[in-house]
């Protein structure tokens, strides 16, 4: 069954509260991501407004997923996707899913020299991560434990332990991250930051 324009503006208030949920975020968060009031987005997500792209714009930035998704316009049976980069403190992010509140993909890319020098800082978070180690060696910090990664090796952890990564070496470093709904969150937020 296909639905029409009127359907897809109808059915979008409930699509975005939706898309909302799914991202783990709640309006204060998308407000303070994309700069839309908290009463614009209440009152757009309830259907008693309908959003131009002024709204839909950002908020799919916010979600980061394409338009045509946020909005549920049909497929176009293309499955390539066209990632775009962010940093993320000196790091190249290059996201490889667009599935929000499922798992997320990400190639992760630490210049050369990155965090020489930095003093480890391990966060926790919500989730569980799992990455490979494509090329260069990781420096990974998890919990009190301290490894040196080199590639083709894999990790994996409950986010909520301590951990922190960085170069081993002066060489840069390339790996792929899984995150879950919850520790995709962390990468979220700081695409919308830059």
């Amino acid at each position: 069954m296909t639905m029409d324009f009127h359907d897809v503006i109808d059915a979008l208030g409930s699509r975005l509260r939706q898309q909302r949920h799914s991202s783990g975020l709640t309006l204060a968060a998308v407000s303070e991501l994309t700069g839309i009031p908290v009463s614009t987005l209440s009152r757009v997500e309830s259907g008693k407004r309908r959003p131009g792209l002024e709204l839909l714009l950002p908020l799919a930035r916010a979600y980061n997923v394409p338009l045509e998704d946020l909005i549920g316009a049909p497929t176009s049976g293309d499955p390539r996707l066209h990632p775009r980069p962010f940093q993320y403190h000196g790091m190249v992010v290059i996201p490889l899913t667009r599935n929000p509140g499922g798992l997320q993909v990400f190639k992760q890319i630490l210049p050369a020299a990155l965090t020489d020098n930095m003093t480890p800082e391990p966060k926790s978070h919500e989730g569980y991560h799992w990455l490979y180690l494509l090329s260069g060696r990781l420096r990974m910090i998890l919990g009190e434990k301290d490894f040196i990664l080199s590639a083709g090796e894999v990790a994996e952890f409950d986010t909520h332990l301590p951990h922190w990564y960085g170069n081993a070496d002066e060489h840069a470093v390339e790996f792929l991250s899984i995150l879950g709904a919850q520790g995709q969150r962390i990468h979220l937020k700081a695409a919308m930051r830059k």
